[in-house]
C-alpha cells in the first residue's frame, strides 16, 4: 500500500499533465487533423514541457540550487518556477498559437497563470501544492472541453475527481504538504482554467 501511495506522485507528476490535456484534446475534438500534425505537436510539447524540464532539474541539482526532485522549500521552487514559465512562454508562442487551435493556447495560458500564481506565493515562503495544482486545472480543461463540444465524458471526470482525491492523500501521507497547501493548490489549478474558458468556449 505505500508503495501504491508513492506511485501516484510519479504518474500524476505535474509535467506531466499538460501533455495529457493536449492528448485529450486531440481524441476528443471532432475537427479532423492530420496524424503528422498531431504526432508533431506531441512530441515537441513532451521535449519541452516534460524532458527540458528534467535535464533543467538535472542541471540545477548539480550546481547545488536544489536538493532534491520534491523541492522542499519554498526557496528552492523559486528558479525551476522561473525557468518553467519561461518554457511555457515558448510553448505559447511558438507551439501552441490561437489560430491553430484556440483551446489548447488558452490551456496552457492558463497553465502559464498558475505556474506564476504558484512562483509568487513561493517568493513569499508559500509552498503551494504543484501537484493539486496540475490535476485541478486538468480536470477544469476537461470539464470545459466536454461542454465545449457537447459530449459526454462523465466516466473521465469521475476518474479524474478519484485523481485528485488519490494526490491528496498521497502528498498527506508523506507530509510533502499539509491541508492548507493542497487547497490552494488546487484553486490555483482550478480557477485561472475557469476564468479563461470564456475566450474560447
Amino acid at each position: 500500500m505505500d508503495k501504491l501511495i508513492k506511485s501516484i506522485s510519479y504518474i500524476f507528476h505535474p509535467l506531466l499533465m499538460p501533455i495529457a490535456g493536449v492528448a485529450f484534446y486531440f481524441a476528443k475534438s471532432p475537427r479532423f487533423i492530420p496524424f503528422d500534425i498531431i504526432s508533431a505537436k506531441l512530441i515537441s510539447l513532451f521535449i519541452l514541457t516534460v524532458i527540458l524540464p528534467i535535464l533543467l532539474y538535472l542541471l540545477l541539482k548539480i550546481t547545488g540550487r536544489v536538493n532534491s526532485i520534491r523541492l522542499e522549500t519554498a526557496r528552492q521552487r523559486v528558479l525551476p518556477l522561473m525557468l518553467n514559465c519561461i518554457i511555457l512562454l515558448l510553448v505559447i508562442k511558438r507551439i501552441t498559437t490561437p489560430n491553430q487551435s484556440i483551446e489548447i493556447y488558452f490551456f496552457f495560458v492558463g497553465i502559464l497563470i498558475s505556474n506564476m500564481a504558484c512562483l509568487c506565493l513561493a517568493m513569499f515562503g508559500f509552498k503551494a501544492s504543484i501537484h493539486m495544482i496540475g490535476v485541478t486545472g486538468l480536470a477544469m480543461y476537461f470539464v470545459a472541453l466536454s461542454i465545449h463540444y457537447s459530449i459526454n465524458i462523465n466516466g473521465t471526470l469521475a476518474l479524474m475527481a478519484l485523481i485528485i482525491g488519490a494526490v491528496a492523500t498521497s502528498r498527506l501521507h508523506y507530509k510533502a504538504h499539509n491541508a492548507i497547501e493542497l487547497v490552494i493548490g488546487a484553486f490555483i489549478g482550478f480557477i485561472p482554467q475557469l476564468i479563461l474558458v470564456p475566450y474560447w468556449l
